[in-house]
């Protein structure tokens, strides 16, 4: 059954089922010599497949101040010039950068720069409003967020934000945060097949938060195109994978992830859909409230992940068979004395 729609939690804006990740096409940047993009990028092919992805109905764009220092910004505003009110736009701030250089410089939680930030943003996206700003920084302690609660709630009264969020793994604090937020609409978060969010999922039905679901590709392992022999290149951040990036070691794709991969192929692609499209109906089939948000920089990747759209969600036994699948995973590797020094990561169970 396809899907078309979601609601963006209690702000009420209706999006597109199916987001797109803008990560990639912000380009090279860095903090030191230690790469945080995707590698280069063609910002004409960029701008090519935002727009597809708008003729396609996808029309929620999830981007960062701090991705390509700026510039992932500023080629998003191009893309959608003309188009603006076609699309919802989500973007976060939190960490500091310098846009000449393209460096990663810290991070900065105070009001005052969350004004600049604000300020910043609109600019290089050529608009006059953020639909969704989210805090970036996953990891601040619940006080210091609930801090900025009545500089969001100004920018909302200015007409300059229309909701806001977190970017955060963080089920308690999200939940704190949601509680005393008035227009806290959504939690952006990691989700995928492979890694499961059973508390955020809990907490985003609890205080009607949209599940914006970060990472629902595996950082591109559920598109099948990697293996055991892949070696990433040096410039794209999956190849020299700093520790907080589970999916990948030393550029390459961690066996235990490939192997949880191999695990669930044949279910997910079962009704003739790709690997792409089926991990991306398991997270619709997962919960109502999620919007994955794939990352993509060419006008063939926007292609395959919105066709996913009409396949929707899996259906019920098809879902069935991908837990079980993962159940038997997890047996086998309690029965394996002998498993190598890396472990395989805890496979939560999902609920439908």
């Amino acid at each position: 059954m396809a899907v078309s729609t979601r609601t963006l939690g209690r702000s009420g804006i209706e999006v597109s089922a199916l987001g797109m990740g803008c990560w990639a096409i912000g380009g090279p940047w860095a903090e030191g010599s230690r790469p945080l993009g995707w590698g280069a990028v063609d910002d004409a092919e960029s701008i090519r497949a935002v727009r597809r992805a708008l003729d396609l109905g996808v029309t929620l764009f999830d981007t960062a101040d701090t991705y390509g220092a700026g510039h992932g910004e500023r080629i998003l505003g191009r893309a959608l010039a003309g188009r603006r009110d076609e699309a919802v736009i989500a973007t976060k701030w939190g960490y500091t950068f310098d846009e000449a250089s393209r460096q990663a410089t810290g991070e900065d939680a105070s009001p005052g720069y969350l004004r600049r930030a604000v300020t910043d943003s609109l600019r290089r996206l050529d608009t006059d409003r953020i639909d969704l700003y989210q805090l970036h920084l996953g990891d601040l302690p619940t006080p210091r967020a609930e801090a900025l609660i009545d500089t969001l709630e100004d920018l909302v009264a200015d007409g300059l934000v229309r909701a806001y969020g977190w970017s955060t793994d963080r089920a308690d604090r999200a939940g704190a945060f949601a509680q005393v937020a008035p227009r806290a609409t959504a939690v952006q978060h990691g989700l995928s097949v492979l890694r499961d969010a059973p508390a955020m999922l809990a907490v985003c039905e609890k205080h009607d938060l949209a599940s914006v679901a970060r990472g629902p590709l595996g950082m591109g392992l559920l598109t099948g195109k990697y293996t055991a022999d892949t070696t990433l290149p040096r410039d794209d951040i999956r190849g020299t994978a700093p520790t907080w990036l589970e999916w990948f070691r030393s550029g390459r794709p961690a066996p235990e992830w490939l192997r949880r991969v191999a695990a669930v192929r044949s279910a997910l692609t079962a009704d003739g859909r790709t690997l792409v499209q089926g991990a991306l109906g398991w997270i619709w089939a997962r919960s109502g409230r999620t919007v994955p948000i794939p990352g993509a920089r060419t006008v063939a990747q926007v292609e395959e992940n919105a066709a996913a759209l009409h396949r929707g969600p899996l259906a019920a036994d098809q879902f069935a068979e991908v837990e079980r699948q993962l159940a038997a995973l997890r047996s086998a590797a309690l029965r394996d004395a002998d498993r190598p020094h890396w472990p395989m990561p805890p496979i939560p169970a999902a609920r439908p």
